[in-house]
């Protein structure tokens, strides 16, 4: 009896909840209503409580499902993805106006105001929470209202000396209150969840932006080779050509001048060919090629000014394209925790489970790393968002950081 009436009382007061959240949006509408009559029904007057009745329940849509999504998962541990649109970045153009991915601004604030309206405005996640909060209150809100109700009826019962209808009303609101608030469940299941077509959508939509990122990646390593071979590699061979011209004019007329030139033209033929090697290592590692990931991190831990250990429970052969970038990925966060968390030591982990590859670095340095957009921890997490991987980070202010990455695929 005890654990019975305990379940009615959590049970009242999570109908009550319930009941409060589905008909958020209706009392904005009645206030609106009781506004009109009061107005007299001005042709003028009248229509501003509807417009402010529009205004609140947009303006309400999205809370009021982000909480029906958070009792839910934390009444019955069922989780409703939200599936909202992210902005993206806004960029200053050196024309020193703002892109925001639909317009130009002037400022900044204007680009991310006029940017977030229309994200929600675009979004079909704004239609999916305004249908949902017409569709409550006449579900999980009337259902949810049994047990007030009868418990209203018990009072006025019992202050009107009617026994029987005083408990008949108390027997509804304790026999009904464990299950009344059960019917946000369902109904948030139905009506919060993405359909199939927003979700072809969305995953079109990410898709569309990995490829954008790719090409510009692409692009961008294009123009870095372009450069280091330009100014590298390139100027050397020019210059070794010139030396070997003018060793050959002075071999008959002063052979020592042109043996000096000679030994010049071999120390840059050396150099020429060191910059050469560190532009393809930096392309394709020639050990990531022959002996894979684990290795080619190992060699890259040895050639760290940190402190770094590598463990490994396997050797997994992998895909060359997932080995690359995960390869790159550990190859940037170690030389982020170098130049901006000033770590002294670093662990690296390599395990292959049934999520895939997964790769764990972890520094000891000042921590306060975040995925900023246009960062370098952002860029790696779209890199891996091609492959339909994830980054964790945790990186508390004063360390340590941590970054976990997880790449679906299995081992060749």
């Amino acid at each position: 009896m005890r654990q019975w009436l305990a379940s009615a009382w959590v049970g009242f007061v999570r109908a009550w909840v319930v009941l409060v959240v589905s008909m958020l949006v209706p009392a904005v509408w009645a206030a609106a209503v009781a506004l009109w009559i009061w107005w007299g029904a001005n042709p003028w007057s009248g229509m501003a409580p509807f417009v402010w009745a529009c205004i609140g329940t947009l303006a309400l849509s999205r809370p009021v499902c982000r909480l029906a999504r958070s009792l839910v998962a934390k009444w019955t541990g069922t989780v409703i993805p939200a599936g909202y649109r992210q902005a993206g970045p806004v960029t200053q153009l050196s024309t020193g106006y703002w892109w925001n991915g639909y317009s130009y601004e002037r400022t900044s604030r204007d680009a991310h105001m006029d940017q977030r309206w229309r994200t929600w405005l675009r979004d079909p996640a704004t239609w999916r929470d305004l249908r949902f909060t017409a569709i409550a209150p006449i579900t999980a809100g009337v259902v949810a209202a049994v047990p007030p109700a009868g418990l209203a009826v018990a009072v006025l019962g019992f202050a009107r000396s009617e026994p029987y209808a005083g408990v008949l009303g108390l027997i509804v609101a304790i026999a009904t209150a464990p299950y009344a608030w059960r019917s946000v469940e369902p109904v948030a299941v139905r009506f919060l969840r993405a359909s199939p077509a927003m979700l072809l959508a969305e995953r079109v939509d990410e898709l569309t932006a990995q490829r954008a990122d790719t090409t510009v990646a692409q692009a961008a390593e294009i123009r870095r080779i372009e450069r280091d071979l330009h100014d590298g590699a390139q100027a050397r061979l020019v210059a070794l050509g010139l030396s070997l011209a003018t060793a050959e004019k002075l071999m008959e007329t002063d052979p020592d001048q042109a043996k000096a030139l000679l030994r010049d033209a071999r120390v840059g033929a050396a150099t020429s060919l060191t910059e050469l090697r560190d532009l393809v290592r930096g392309i394709s590692p020639p050990v990531l090629n022959e002996r894979g990931l684990v290795d080619a991190v190992r060699a890259l831990a040895l050639d760290s000014p940190l402190e770094v250990a590598v463990s490994a429970d396997v050797q997994p052969r992998l895909d060359p394209p997932i080995e690359s970038a995960v390869y790159f990925g550990v190859a940037e966060l170690v030389t982020n925790a170098i130049k901006h968390a000033r770590a002294s030591r670093a662990r690296i982990s390599i395990a292959l489970d049934d999520d895939g590859i997964v790769v764990e670095v972890e520094d000891d340095g000042r921590g306060g790393a975040d995925a900023r957009a246009g960062g370098g921890l952002d860029g790696l997490r779209r890199r891996l968002a091609v492959f339909d991987g994830t980054v964790e980070i945790t990186s508390p202010a004063g360390g340590p950081t941590r970054v976990r990455m997880v790449v679906p695929c299995e081992s060749l």
